[in-house]
């Protein structure tokens, strides 16, 4: 029992500092690529009233979202934006915008 509470305590606390590297990105790098997200979704990622708040979403589910945008797999005006980018820029992206506060 004693053992089972460390390993969950020690999970825990490895939770409380994993950040957005978690999903394979660098976020000093994201925010260098994010400067051009930044006009539409605003520099703190918290949009307005037409374009989403991207600041502290799950930087996995913000990556996938950006390749379905270049991919097609989800119709969008931002598979203009992603088209160039790579895996790597888009979790970097991601990133970024995962550590920003919501």
């Amino acid at each position: 029992m004693s053992t089972k509470i460390s390993l969950i305590s020690l999970i825990v606390t490895l939770m409380l500092f994993v950040d957005g590297a978690w999903a394979g990105g660098d976020v000093e790098r994201g925010a260098e690529l994010a400067a051009d997200c930044s006009d539409c979704h605003g520099e703190d990622g918290k949009g307005d009233e037409e374009v989403p708040a991207i600041a502290g979403m799950d930087a996995a589910k913000l990556a996938k979202l950006l390749a379905d945008f270049k991919s097609g797999a989800v119709e969008s005006d931002m598979v203009d934006f992603v088209g160039a980018i790579s895996e790597q820029d888009m979790a970097d992206i991601a990133a970024y915008y995962a550590s920003l506060p919501h």
